[in-house]
């Protein structure tokens, strides 16, 4: 069994190192940070226009800057990132956003300790370097399963039940033991936590979708993979960006 360890991880590497300090990754703050969040979530709001995700992240960065003990600063920068790096072409430039957003995770979780905004994106950042950066997933998906459990314990709510959510996926998509924490038996109450709580979320049910139809409940997989598919149809008709995606992920399940 020792053997096949070393086997296994002998292209392993380390998912987290230490960050450097706050200074190096975010501009001098050009004004309080309750201004900069405001001019960030105004940015955020515009994201499927070009340059405002970017324009949204680096706003954020000041505002943690200006007050490092606002995790929802830290946080909207690291959601601003995984925007972009849904839509960037360039392999290296989305490891390096994956890999800049695990350091402002990692300030985050310095800056404000405890805090479940910092434990939930610290995870999400996590998964996206995994996804991009092969190398660390053994290590990283340990990390996000553990950092998930403690926000669903503490403040399930974040992002429409994302800790539930991102814990489904990452029980439902992960190897099993000893490769990973994968458990799809496992991923189903969370992904029914989060649909139960955020039921009108069209990720929520695509991840449930997910979760029953890997637990060999075809039917009831349908019926929600067919809710996400309305869901984010009317969310489409309201210009949501994010909307395209999930109907085309529920459309290609339903196939």
């Amino acid at each position: 069994m020792r053997s096949l360890g070393l086997l296994l991880c002998a292209a392993c590497a380390q998912a987290l190192h230490k960050p450097p300090p706050l200074e190096s990754v975010a501009a001098p703050p050009g004004a309080e940070a309750s201004q900069l969040l405001a001019d960030a979530d105004a940015a955020w709001a515009r994201r499927a226009e070009p340059g405002q995700a970017a324009a949204a992240e680096d706003l954020y960065l000041q505002a943690a800057r200006a007050d490092p003990s606002r995790p929802e600063a830290f946080a909207g920068a690291i959601r601003a990132k995984a925007f972009r790096i849904g839509r960037e072409k360039d392999g290296d430039q989305r490891t390096r956003l994956a890999e800049s957003a695990v350091i402002v995770g990692q300030l985050c979780e310095q800056n404000a300790p405890e805090a479940p905004l910092c434990d939930y994106w610290l995870a999400a950042a996590l998964g996206l370097q995994a996804r991009e950066r092969t190398a660390t997933a053994k290590d990283g998906l340990k990390r996000m399963t553990e950092l998930l459990k403690r926000a669903a314990r503490t403040d399930p709510a974040i992002d429409w039940q994302g800790p539930h959510r991102l814990l489904a996926l990452v029980l439902l998509r992960a190897p099993s033991w000893p490769l990973g924490p994968g458990d799809p038996e496992a991923a189903l109450p969370e992904a029914e936590a989060a649909a139960r709580a955020a039921p009108d979320f069209p990720p929520n049910q695509l991840a449930l979708g997910e979760a029953l139809q890997k637990n060999g409940r075809a039917e009831p997989a349908r019926a929600a993979y067919s809710r996400a598919l309305a869901l984010a149809t009317s969310a489409a008709s309201g210009s949501d960006p994010d909307a395209r995606g999930w109907a085309d992920e529920a459309r290609a399940a339903l196939r």
